[in-house]
């Protein structure tokens, strides 16, 4: 196999990346500077050298524990259950969580031969239980049909542990329109409504 053949071959390995998409990334490369390639080359060794998970949370990180973790200022009584380190990435991103996470590092999908034990279940289950001083667990696992039954799973599991265990609302996105939305999203809406008085 030929140095271009193997590049594309190696792209279209990544998620969304096509052949054809891989072809024009490898091409592209090829235009530059050699400079360019060796840069991007040195990013995804060290990306693969000094990015771990952390040892609390499953989180992706150079440091261990990671920054969030570390982090004296956030509420450690309320921990965000996600299926993925991107999940986390996202939650962060709107600003308004300030407590812990935990990665389960996937979502369950017996299928697919994956059980409580191929994600970090054990791990959250250790984590909430032993006179921990978690109060809440927010499941927030993706609204598929695997992340809907992971997020049944987990309840069962945790709420014997004395916790409060919720979930994250779904609904309607803002500036989404009623007409164009789906039945199942209205459904879910409709179930999880709030009262619009002041509290």
């Amino acid at each position: 196999m030929s140095a271009i053949e193997e590049l594309v071959a190696e792209f279209a390995k990544l998620p969304g990346i096509g052949r054809k998409t891989a072809q024009r990334l490898t091409y592209f490369l090829l235009k530059q500077p050699r400079e360019q390639s060796a840069r991007l080359a040195r990013a995804v060794a060290a990306l693969g050298e000094r990015v771990r998970a952390c040892s609390e949370c499953g989180n992706l990180t150079e440091a261990d524990p990671c920054a969030l973790c570390s982090d004296s200022r956030r509420d450690s009584g309320v921990l965000c259950v996600v299926e993925e380190a991107s999940d986390v990435l996202a939650i962060e991103r709107a600003g308004e969580y300030r407590g812990l996470y935990h990665v389960l590092g996937g979502r369950l999908s017996p299928l697919d031969g994956v059980g409580p034990d191929a994600l970090s279940v054990p791990a959250l289950v250790r984590r909430v239980g032993n006179g921990s001083r978690i109060r809440e667990v927010i499941v927030a696992t993706n609204p598929s049909v695997e992340g809907e039954a992971t997020a049944h799973y987990l309840e069962g599991v945790l709420r014997p542990l004395g916790v409060r265990v919720s979930r994250l609302a779904r609904g309607l996105p803002m500036g989404g329109e009623l007409e164009y939305a789906d039945g199942e999203t209205i459904a879910q809406a409709i179930a999880a409504r709030h009262s619009m008085a002041q509290e």
